[in-house]
């Protein structure tokens, strides 16, 4: 019976952190056109989620959970737009170094590994039924 909590409940730490990530991949794709307040200043950076694992003694398994988030340092996205009120001395403005199709992909990935957690935690609840079922006959 224990196995089966543990096993919810490491598959539960597994979708908290892929939530984690798909908010942060979604705060990138809103940003993603967003320019800086003042002219010739920086926009929004792209924002990057990394995991951690760390020892749930109460469990005695490790699990996952969402790391450090680090700022992507590449470069920003230029364009020459003289008439634009933000626009540099040269006429360019940047724009946050986000690319919609990679943060798109990463969704998808985030999204498909809390699925792979939920299915954990669904097939690992049936067992738990099947099992006080027949405990009950």
């Amino acid at each position: 019976m224990m196995d089966f909590i543990k096993s919810i409940a490491i598959a539960a730490t597994g979708m908290h952190a892929q939530a984690g990530r798909m908010r942060i991949i979604s705060e990138n794709i809103a940003n993603s056109d967003s320019t800086a307040q003042v002219r010739g200043g920086d926009p929004y950076r792209r924002r990057i989620v990394s995991f951690r694992t760390h020892l749930d003694r109460e469990l005695g398994a490790n699990v996952v959970a969402l790391g450090q988030i680090a700022t992507d340092r590449s470069d920003f996205r230029v364009k020459h737009e003289p008439d634009n009120p933000i626009a540099d001395t040269r006429g360019d403005v940047k724009y946050p170094n986000v690319n919609p199709l990679v943060e798109m992909t990463d969704f998808r990935d985030a999204q498909r590994s809390y699925e792979a957690n939920l299915n954990v935690i669904t097939a690992t609840r049936r067992m738990l039924q099947r099992t006080l079922d027949i405990l009950k006959s």
